[in-house]
């Protein structure tokens, strides 16, 4: 009797495992649908993820955590949410990007409603700026068509043409609808190093001056990146229809790491290999980074290349 009740026991569990596997395989396999099953915000997800990932920067979270919970919590909504992260490369802004995706859909980047765009990449030819143009307006156009909470991201904006800029200003614009097509759920992000070195020295100026990084706000940094964004002709938005209707919500700048944040950046890398922390190689890797000026405060390129250089020890 003990036994054959063993075995029962084994049969259920066995069976109970399989039905798990078998549950996973259907949600892994269904297809995404534009619902709340599969689109919505996890705003404590993605404070967590900020606070535990994401280093050094105060400002672009918590600008960025109201404006999503402010546009998510508004029905009434006048245009799409459009956010412009600006700082020098290896600072985070791809990474914020991928933490929203991961935090909003549930595939993340793999999600059908997001679409990435990198200007050299997919607009590459001066002379084709005409087809780009039009290509892009029937992407957005045909995405938001088939989910209004569609998610475009936009890479090298300081890389992309004027024109193409300002083909993307009637998807922005205060509008219940564009050729009967609803866009004011939808959400742009654009990444540019623009202002980059104007937040780097402005940064710089505060730590010279024994102050933290923590005493930095927006208010400060809008100023230094007016400056730029709006009145450099290499900036990509210099006078484009963006700017001058004013559609752009939030301009976020993204500030140069320390070397304590580099630190953060190995230690997470390394524990995403599911690695033993060391500190002394934890110390090693962030001190074989480049840093600047002759104080060497600020890290020359942020977190770019720390999984690179976290290969050389596992």
């Amino acid at each position: 009797m003990e036994s054959q009740h063993i075995s029962m026991v084994i049969i259920s569990v066995t069976a109970c495992v399989l039905g798990l596997l078998l549950n996973k395989y259907i949600n892994s396999t269904k297809c995404e649908d534009c619902d709340e099953n599969w689109i919505t915000l996890d705003i404590k997800g993605l404070e967590e993820d900020f606070t535990n990932k994401l280093f050094g920067q105060h400002i672009a979270s918590e600008v960025i955590i109201k404006a999503l919970k402010g546009s998510s919590s508004n029905p009434n909504s006048q245009k799409p949410l459009t956010m412009s992260l600006h700082g020098y490369s290896g600072t985070g802004k791809n990474f914020v990007s991928r933490l929203i995706a991961q935090n909003l859909y549930r595939k993340g980047l793999d999600s059908k409603y997001v679409h990435v765009f990198v200007s050299t990449l997919h607009f590459p030819h001066v002379q084709f700026i005409d087809k780009y143009q039009s290509n892009l307006q029937k992407w957005i156009h045909g995405n938001v068509s088939q989910c209004a909470r569609s998610m475009f991201i936009f890479d090298e904006m300081d890389k992309m043409h004027p024109g193409l800029i300002n083909a993307i200003k009637p998807f922005l614009d205060y509008s219940s609808d564009v050729d009967k097509v609803d866009y004011r759920k939808a959400i742009f992000i654009f990444l540019s190093n623009t202002g980059g070195d104007k937040i780097s020295e402005f940064t710089l100026n505060v730590l010279m001056n024994g102050k933290e990084r923590e005493s930095i706000k927006l208010s400060q940094l809008e100023e230094e990146l007016s400056s730029t964004v709006f009145n450099k002709s290499n900036s990509g938005f210099w006078q484009t229809a963006l700017i001058q209707s004013n559609l752009i919500d939030h301009f976020i700048p993204f500030l140069p790491l320390e070397f304590k944040h580099v630190e953060s950046c190995v230690r997470a890398e390394i524990a995403s290999r599911g690695k033993r922390i060391s500190e002394s190689i934890v110390t090693t890797i962030a001190s074989s980074m480049v840093y600047y000026p002759e104080e060497k405060l600020l890290s020359q390129k942020g977190c770019k290349t720390v999984a690179s250089k976290v290969n050389l020890y596992f």
